[in-house]
């Protein structure tokens, strides 16, 4: 009986035997078809089905067997939800997967599954082991085109029978260890000069601040927090960027100072502000400061001159290393929601929010607040 005589039912057990794999004559015995029935519904599959081909079907890859399915579903007319749904998968998986096997008027689930297949065996070759594509980016190379003009170049007038490459297949057989592609004295013809890559991470793209010392720096005392006096520093920032309030916070201690900032929070209004707070203690109390690199801290020079603390700056992209400000910037966030002008709190409302803060119990002081912390510090000096 042909194939396409069979009832749709049949034909739907036959392409799935197939798709696990069956031969002939075992789907024949199952499904009780001819010879030219099976060869008929199979032929429009579109390939023969290897055993090499039968895996897949984790993660993101589709199984043969899915693949039938999906193109058993394009014949009943149904949606790419309504497919997706039954394979347990995203309907954009299905999407894709028919659009890359030529939409639904020519999607061929065994073809579509070798052509996959074939994609995903690794390792490929690569395109610069091709000597005479090799040769002729080295040529380029030493010509001192850079990498991005030599793909450009190739792909809009090199030999269309060398094939094409990008600038970063080219940047990777000149820097990583292994490729040998191209020669490693070649990097010296790139306009950096250098040999090995930079760091492709998140870059600084702040100016620097005149006179910046580093965190590493850093008295040791004020690493451990042996030592009171070490404060660290940062603004928190109201809607829109238009308003803030500085915040101090000293190591040891967790003690909080609130810097009051109605109008601008600049490297002026900052500076001034922090002098003020700061020379209200006693100088022990007063052995350095460490903020990130923003541009409030510009001044900073003329706040060491008048208070005679030295300032230390964290690396960039570091909140870490400013942690009890970190984490105390996320206390005050209770009091001052992100996403809300900073301009209406008056000097009495900051100084109130820090003696609730500076009266709350820690767990880090064995429970001890942060205001009998630093009065204990205060009382041994005196004694």
């Amino acid at each position: 009986m042909p194939g396409h005589k069979l009832p749709p039912e049949k034909r739907r057990e036959v392409m799935r035997l197939r798709a696990r794999g069956w031969s002939y004559s075992r789907i024949i015995a199952e499904a009780g078809v001819s010879h030219g029935a099976v060869h008929a519904i199979v032929r429009p599959l579109g390939g023969v089905i290897r055993a090499d081909m039968l895996g897949g079907g984790t993660g993101r890859r589709l199984s043969v067997a899915e693949r039938v399915e999906v193109a058993l579903g394009i014949e009943r007319g149904w949606s790419f939800r309504r497919i997706a749904a039954g394979l347990g998968r995203a309907a954009s998986t299905v999407s894709r997967e028919v659009a890359a096997g030529g939409g639904r008027g020519r999607y061929r689930p065994v073809a579509a599954h070798e052509r996959a297949w074939r994609a995903a065996r690794r390792p490929k070759p690569r395109k610069l082991a091709s000597r005479a594509l090799a040769a002729v980016v080295t040529a380029r190379l030493e010509r001192l085109d850079s990498p991005q003009q030599i793909a450009a170049w190739l792909r809009e007038r090199g030999d269309a029978s060398l094939g094409t490459v990008s600038h970063e297949t080219i940047y990777k057989s000149l820097y990583v260890q292994g490729r040998g592609e191209l020669r490693r004295e070649l990097a010296a013809c790139l306009r950096t000069g250098r040999a090995a890559r930079r760091p492709q991470g998140r870059l600084e793209t702040r100016g620097k601040i005149p006179g910046m010392v580093m965190i590493s720096q850093r008295p040791p005392g004020a690493g451990d927090r042996s030592v009171p006096g070490h404060w660290e520093g940062d603004l928190i920032i109201g809607k829109g960027g238009k308003s803030a309030i500085g915040t101090l916070v000293e190591r040891s201690t967790r003690y909080v100072l609130l810097l009051h900032l109605p109008g601008r929070h600049d490297a002026a209004s900052v500076e001034a502000q922090m002098t003020a707070q700061m020379m209200t203690l006693p100088a022990h109390l007063r052995r350095s400061l460490t903020w990130d690199q923003g541009r409030e801290m510009a001044g900073h020079a003329a706040f060491t001159l008048a208070t005679g603390i030295p300032v230390f700056f964290c690396d960039p992209h570091s909140p870490w290393q400013r942690g009890s400000n970190e984490n105390t910037n996320g206390l005050l966030r209770q009091y001052f929601p992100k996403g809300t002008s900073l301009r209406s709190h008056t000097r009495e409302d900051l100084d109130h929010v820090a003696a609730q803060l500076n009266s709350r119990p820690r767990k880090t002081l064995n429970w001890q607040t942060p205001a009998e912390r630093l009065q204990a510090l205060l009382d041994a000096t005196t004694d």
